[in-house]
């Protein structure tokens, strides 16, 4: 068996590159990376995407299986939608930000009934977050995987 004498593909270190020449080379092979991985998804799993890259000297980049302007108008009127629906009456306008609220509360009542004996007033309590939890789960579903 021959040995193997070169150092082969390595993982390298996340950082900005410094030197302008590596940095633009850089730039341009994970731009045509990033949008291929795009392409594929988007034949793969019949979804429209889009990717919009904006480089430190203000250059815009961007990538759509449809135009790029359908694709955010798709988002904007889904997320219109979203806003219109029932997270109103949680009071938050960002679904996630609301989900990961109700994450964290369903999390430290969890934490408090380790503690003591349930009673069954926190026994409604989890019930009920854990029912707006799905409500908005299959809420954030909808917006994340909208059919063409």
């Amino acid at each position: 068996m021959d040995k193997r004498t070169g150092k082969g593909r390595q993982k390298i270190e996340m950082k900005l590159v410094e030197d302008n020449e590596t940095h633009t080379t850089t730039l341009s092979k994970r731009k045509k990376g990033l949008f291929k991985k795009a392409n594929e998804y988007s034949t793969l799993a019949g979804a429209d995407v889009g990717v919009v890259l904006i480089t430190a000297s203000g250059k815009s980049h961007s990538y759509g299986s449809i135009s790029i302007e359908k694709i955010t108008d798709k988002f904007l009127e889904l997320k219109q939608d979203d806003r219109q629906s029932d997270h109103d009456d949680v009071g938050k306008l960002d679904v996630f930000e609301t989900f990961e609220d109700l994450r964290k509360e369903v999390q430290a009542l969890n934490e408090k009934e380790k503690e003591r004996i349930p009673d069954k007033h926190r026994l409604e309590q989890l019930e009920v977050i854990k029912l707006r939890l799905d409500k908005i789960k299959k809420g954030k579903e909808k917006v994340l995987f909208y059919p063409s």
